[in-house]
């Protein structure tokens, strides 16, 4: 197979490949530099966190919101009323823009799993 403007053969890209995967999967910098690392975020930079919560019913936002549900709640969250999972996320210290848009469901509706959770915070009933 021809490669274009590489320099390398397909073996040696990967005997390179075998050599770095341990210093890569270790979680340390892996320049010689240190001004080449990324710089950390800051203790005071704001909280991000980019899901569409609520009206979007595409596949996309549901994968998005049930998967920001399952980063903070369990198994053992549920089955749970609206409100029983606002008081847990707030707890948790879940985003605060996940945090409203449950608060906002109706408090007497009850959920038995992430699931059901997030198809009603993506509009999906």
């Amino acid at each position: 197979m021809q490669r274009g403007s590489d320099r390398l053969s397909v073996h040696r890209d990967d005997e390179m490949k075998h050599e770095l995967k341990d210093l890569l999967r270790s979680g340390h910098p892996t320049r010689v530099a240190e001004w080449h690392d990324p710089e950390p975020a800051a203790d005071d930079d704001p909280e991000v966190w980019s899901g569409p919560v609520g009206g979007l019913g595409s596949p996309a936002s549901l994968e998005r919101v049930r998967a920001e549900l399952a980063r903070t709640l369990n198994r053992g969250s549920f089955p749970a009323t609206a409100h029983d999972v606002a008081r847990m996320l707030r707890r948790r210290n879940a985003p605060a823009a996940l945090v409203e848009a449950v608060a906002r469901l109706p408090r007497s509706a009850r959920y038995e799993n992430v699931q059901q959770l997030a198809a009603a915070l993506a509009g999906g009933g």
